[in-house]
């Protein structure tokens, strides 16, 4: 796998905040909504509060929220925050007489670099545009209405 499942469940997080833009969503909604444990989001959260992406409400009303729009954090700004791509800059082997990378690392390190590319040319917004396929487990619909959709079960008329 490219990016960590650290890295998944931060971009999964991110992406159910893109619909929430201004509206504080909670670690256990999203934990819910992305199937994440919600310990590990709060954690990986943390990150993101550092790295400046999103920024923690406490209270009544509370939760996480972006700290700029969708449209100005790329999949990079999120990947960097949590576990950055590795680049083949040297030897991975430590052999000495290597000055350049070898064919094998050289393409190695060419693949990263255009999945680096990629990341930086996405933002959140984009993939909230993207219509293809199905939808995610952090679709883009809002969580608010998510919730509303729930189906809850029949209550018992019989019971005295």
């Amino acid at each position: 796998m490219i990016i960590s499942q650290a890295v998944e469940y931060s971009l999964r997080a991110m992406v159910m905040l893109t619909q929430s833009f201004e509206e504080p969503v909670t670690v256990q909604a999203m934990a819910a909504r992305g199937q994440i444990p919600a310990a590990y989001l709060s954690k990986l959260l943390q990150g993101l509060t550092r790295a400046r992406l999103v920024t923690a409400q406490r209270g009544v009303g509370g939760g996480y929220t972006l700290t700029r729009p969708p449209s100005q954090i790329t999949l990079a700004d999120v990947v960097n925050a949590v576990e950055p791509l590795q680049r083949i800059k040297k030897c991975p082997l430590g052999i000495a007489g290597h000055a350049t990378l070898c064919p094998l690392h050289r393409k190695l390190d060419e693949a990263m670099a255009t999945i680096e590319a990629a990341f930086q040319a996405t933002t959140l917004d984009d993939l909230g545009k993207d219509t293809g396929g199905p939808v995610p487990l952090c679709s883009t619909e809002p969580i608010v209405a998510i919730n509303l959709k729930m189906k809850l079960p029949a209550v018992n008329a019989s019971r005295g």
